[in-house]
């Protein structure tokens, strides 16, 4: 039996598994502009799967549900029932048996959310490790992309001059943002931040790996962020939209958000998922032989609500 989607604010379930839900009628449309956080974007993604056989398969793609962003419409249009659930990390979670040959995943949604830039603040400094939270604490361990023991000495010699805190945090951010080469094809979904550290090449996770990898070996709880990143007050870069991570840090008794890739505060990050690293993250993870023969991206700002 299919598992069944139900929203507290309304919304549409199809037989099928498809649904869409609309935080506001067309009626709102007055919100949008006035008693909204301030800013509309619209994310989301489409892949193309082929496979021989039923193949199972979790997919973490839809926004997450947290304060700093409101779901305003969301679409979400996979090729069979779909059963969620929410994992350990409070990340949404979808379950989807791709049938055999082509099938079409397809979700879109818009996003009502503050048109800042990453909040920033240089005073802020790193708590005691026996002073943590538990919530942070979890964060300073070793996971499977991130071995923060086999960078303690680097990272101890690299920034134990550098000012405990957000300066610390900040240098490790610029540190792998200009000694790691962004390099389409570098890395493998097997590669760690070990791996990235002696190759000195990599695409964003690894970047964000590299920086929770030292952060963690300097006794800052770190951990991973997937999302999408519209380019928002921004050149674009001369590469096709994809999906972004970044990480947070636990400075004083908040999470941070920091981006080694860019190295710069940003606005219009959408979260989908948050863990450990990027296996708890990963946008798709199936069990079988599954080949991507498309995958495309979206993520901007809406400047017309009609």
């Amino acid at each position: 039996m299919p598992f069944e989607l139900s929203f507290p604010d309304g919304g549409q379930i199809a037989p099928d598994g498809k649904f869409t839900r609309s935080t506001y009628t067309v009626s709102d449309k007055f919100i949008l502009t006035s008693e909204a956080f301030g800013m509309l974007v619209r994310v989301g993604c489409q892949f193309e799967f082929e496979t021989m056989e039923t193949t199972p398969s979790v997919w973490q793609v839809r926004v997450h549900p947290n304060d700093d962003q409101l779901i305003v419409s969301e679409t979400w249009e996979p090729p069979v029932p779909t059963r969620s659930y929410v994992d350990p990390y409070g990340n949404q979670c979808d379950r989807v048996n791709l049938p055999p040959g082509r099938s079409l995943t397809r979700y879109d949604a818009t996003i009502d959310m503050a048109p800042n830039p990453d909040e920033t603040d240089e005073k802020v400094v790193a708590a005691a490790v026996e002073d943590l939270p538990d919530e942070a604490f979890i964060y300073l361990l070793p996971s499977r992309f991130c071995w923060p023991d086999m960078l303690h000495d680097p990272a101890w010699e690299l920034f134990e001059h550098v000012e405990p805190g957000w300066p610390r945090v900040q240098a490790v951010c610029e540190w792998v943002h200009e000694q790691i080469r962004y390099e389409v094809g570098a890395s493998t979904a097997m590669t760690t931040a070990y791996d990235v550290w002696q190759s000195r090449a990599g695409v964003c996770r690894d970047l964000t790996q590299l920086g929770i990898t030292l952060c963690r070996a300097l006794n800052v709880p770190a951990r991973y962020v997937a999302g999408y990143l519209p380019d928002i007050d921004v050149d674009p870069p001369d590469l096709p939209m994809d999906f972004c991570s970044w990480f947070e840090a636990w400075l004083d008794d908040r999470w941070w958000t920091f981006d080694p890739r860019n190295n710069e505060r940003r606005s219009g990050r959408v979260v989908i998922a948050k863990g450990r690293d990027a296996l708890d993250t990963a946008m798709v993870t199936t069990w079988g032989s599954a080949e991507l023969k498309l995958m495309t991206v979206w993520a901007e700002e809406v400047t017309d609500v009609g």
